[in-house]
């Protein structure tokens, strides 16, 4: 495994490794201290994951992962001092995977690593699994593929797999705690921004209003349903 550390104090660096050489032996860990340096070690490396600190000197780690979302989909985890709703909710807004508030420990690190590289994996589909079409909305989920009114779609891999519980749930109310456990992991049950923050961005994708959604409908105070998309 490849791992891009974008952080500018040797400390956190230091810190990060030592995590993944205790976990993940065989890890190679390859650093920058600036942002620019970062976007092109995603290019030029190809690593696995990507840890991203907010701070750094020439640009923030939003606008690096804005120029990394320009070509990559390699899984971003934020890291931060800052531990606002409001910043978490940008990253992940921004394209972001997970978010790790320092200080942080070797456990939650690890943890919320193997979680994106889960999620990365994309889901498991049988041979038998037929591709969902309904409305201008087309799903091949064995070629990871989506399109709307013919056009192709962009979706993360845990959009992928967001989108992919809803629809084989079609009707259904699935649970916060369901989708987060489903999606993210049994560490992740309480996540509910986090969640909700990626809904909207596959409402968004998926050509869904956000004000008055009518494919993936909110069931206040319960979850989520996925309605089948209206053939019009």
């Amino acid at each position: 495994m490849k791992v891009l550390v974008v952080e500018d104090d040797p400390g956190i660096i230091e810190v990060v490794s030592l995590c993944f050489q205790l976990r993940w032996s065989g890890t190679t860990i390859v650093s920058a201290s600036s942002g620019g340096k970062g976007v092109e070690l995603v290019e030029s490396e190809s690593p696995d994951v990507v840890i991203l600190d907010i701070g750094l000197p020439d640009m923030d780690g939003y606008q690096v992962l804005r120029e990394i979302r320009r070509f990559s989909d390699v899984p971003v985890i934020m890291l931060t001092v800052r531990s606002e709703d409001t910043n978490i909710a940008k990253g992940l807004e921004m394209g972001a995977d997970d978010y790790i508030t320092k200080p942080f420990s070797h456990i939650e690190l690890i943890a919320r690593v193997q979680a994106v590289l889960r999620r990365a994996q994309g889901v498991s589909v049988s041979d038998e699994e037929h591709p969902y079409a309904s409305g201008k909305l087309s799903v091949d989920f064995s070629r990871n593929e989506v399109s709307l009114d013919g056009k192709p779609v962009k979706l993360t891999s845990t959009e992928r797999k967001l989108l992919y519980h809803l629809i084989r749930n079609e009707g259904r109310i699935l649970s916060h705690e369901s989708l987060l456990s489903k999606v993210w992991g049994e560490t992740y049950i309480d996540a509910r921004d986090l969640l909700r923050v990626h809904i909207q961005h596959l409402r968004t994708k998926l050509g869904d209003n956000s004000e008055s959604p009518t494919i993936i409908v909110t069931e206040h105070g319960m979850g989520y349903k996925f309605v089948r998309p209206a053939n019009n």
